[in-house]
């Protein structure tokens, strides 16, 4: 990537700038230290709802970053701007034809670059309508920052509503580089918005909320329905992988959560000690587990990641022979899950960090760091505030796959820690109000495309959620795929025959609408 540089009025001296440098890279390197392999700040932090990344070498090997003036408050415009990055392709792009807009929602942009190229949804339907494809960076990820820093006071700026207006405000104001790209505003040009995940949420919010902006959306396994209480994360996950490996990881999780709750010391030691894992909090322990199953957000159809299927092989093969449907039970299932995670699982999540470093969630300095690109931080503040999400385990009476000692408070003790200036005690998230506000399940939208996948653990939050029943019309499809986690977004995904009749479906509809569209001069 190229860098963007910019001027700065501040002038130093060389021995200032120096000893600058070196304090930033001692304090980048503690930093980076204290991550673990992955990214995340500890092992016990939930894995975010993100748009599938190409896992493969990156299609685009350089490409341009620009950058927009976009406004700090759009309630107040008198705050002046900041720089927000983004991408764009218009290599397809003929007069007439969309623009496409896709955000990589609550992650750096820069890592989504194949989202110009005809190997994701949008390169591809910029190829078939002659469009051109923008990829723009969410206000407070990556270098697009508001302010310098994360701060509670920065964060005031940081809301769903905020990020809708920053599309919008783009939409209506960008000079796209590229022949026409000051003639593209949505009243002379169809304006299509695309996104996966939270970003698919953000599609169905802002054609809501703005109705008049974006002529068509396509939301891919949109978490449309902010839900405090998200056990059902773990739904899809359980009814959908190997089920001997299912009900051997129940009977594990109801053995773990009935000796730390009323188990003898000498009985939970036992459990300590056949992972070799001595945490100083049992919630953090069986917290700890649930990243076994993480792995499974990851599945998609072209790839070949087998974390997931590492663990329950590890699980349900013995001496070379698969469990039966109902598994091994538990006596095999608890010592087998505890030497996969000893002798193997756990130092490819933790790395050379011990246990406590790595999976603890109890030490409330580890989350004061409030410099930008720090993408846990931004997402946990949506968390905590507007949509919740919060993956525990399943309520008294129902099956779970996960530790009941993972519970909302659990998890809401996490935002004091991170924002004690805003939450004194553990917050319940506003996903009341965020469904209010933008519809949530019950989105009525025209020209919104929306493709979900049944083996999603996503699909709880979505339009195709258990017990909905939500119809597919013309003016707003429902596509469901028997795959993951907006698995339509990627091209490769068609070799599932329900990814490509989604696929199919979705730029069958964008066509159909897009032929339909005039300028706002001409209707």
């Amino acid at each position: 990537m190229h860098p963007v540089c910019f001027a700065d009025p501040y002038v130093q001296s060389p021995v200032m700038t120096f000893l600058a440098g070196l304090v930033g890279l001692v304090y980048l390197v503690s930093l980076v230290g204290a991550r673990i392999p992955d990214g995340r700040l500890n092992g016990n932090m939930a894995r975010m709802p993100l748009p599938p990344k190409i896992t493969q070498n990156e299609l685009l090997d350089d490409t341009t970053i620009y950058n927009f003036n976009q406004l700090i408050d759009h309630n107040n415009p008198s705050l002046g701007t900041f720089s927000q990055r983004y991408w764009l392709s218009s290599e397809n792009y003929k007069p007439g034809g969309p623009i496409i807009l896709i955000t990589s929602g609550e992650d750096a942009a820069d890592g989504y670059t194949d989202y110009l190229t005809g190997a994701t949804i949008t390169g591809t339907l910029a190829e078939q309508q002659n469009g051109a494809v923008v990829l723009i960076e969410h206000r407070f990820y990556g270098e697009s920052n508001p302010y310098g820093n994360l701060s509670v006071a920065s964060f005031e700026v940081h809301t769903i509503q905020q990020a809708i207006d920053d599309f919008v405000y783009f939409a209506n104001n960008v000079n796209l580089s590229m022949p026409g790209g000051g003639n593209v505003t949505p009243s002379e040009a169809p304006w299509i918005m695309v996104g996966g995940s939270y970003s698919g949420a953000l599609t169905s919010f802002t054609l809501v909320n703005q109705p008049d902006v974006f002529y068509a959306g396509w939301a891919s396994s949109a978490v449309v329905e902010s839900i405090v209480d998200y056990w059902g994360y773990w739904e899809p996950i359980r009814v959908s992988m190997p089920q001997n490996c299912s009900k051997d990881v129940e009977a594990v999780i109801d053995h773990i959560d009935t000796a730390f709750t009323s188990g003898t010391s000498a009985e939970i030691d036992s459990i300590k000690k056949l992972f070799n894992m001595n945490l100083s909090h049992l919630d953090d322990f069986a917290g700890a587990l649930r990243n076994n199953l993480f792995d499974w957000q990851y599945l998609q159809p072209y790839s070949d990641e087998d974390r997931f299927f590492n663990f329950c092989d590890a699980l349900e093969v013995k001496d070379g022979v698969n469990a039966p449907a109902g598994g091994w039970g538990l006596e095999h299932a608890l010592s087998a899950w505890g030497s996969y995670w000893a002798n193997t699982y756990f130092s490819s999540l933790c790395g050379d960090l011990d246990a406590e470093s790595c999976l603890g969630t109890y030490n409330a300095s580890a989350y004061t760091d409030i410099s930008v690109n720090n993408a846990e931080r931004s997402w946990q503040w949506t968390i905590c505030n507007y949509i919740g999400f919060l993956q525990d385990g399943a309520p008294a009476g129902k099956p779970t796959i996960v530790s009941r000692l993972v519970s909302t408070t659990y998890s809401e003790r996490i935002c004091t820690y991170y924002f004690p200036e805003k939450f004194s005690s553990p917050p319940t998230p506003d996903a009341a109000g965020t469904n209010k506000a933008y519809d949530g399940w019950f989105v009525k939208a025209d020209r919104l495309f929306f493709a979900n996948g049944l083996s999603d653990p996503w699909l709880e939050a979505t339009v195709s959620a258990n017990g909905t029943n939500f119809k597919s019309t013309s003016t707003q499809p429902i596509a469901v795929t028997d795959a993951g986690h907006a698995s339509d977004l990627l091209m490769w995904n068609s070799i599932n025959p329900s990814v490509t009749a989604a696929q199919n479906q979705g730029l069958a509809a964008m066509k159909a609408w897009l032929a339909d569209w005039k300028p706002r001069a001409q209707r």
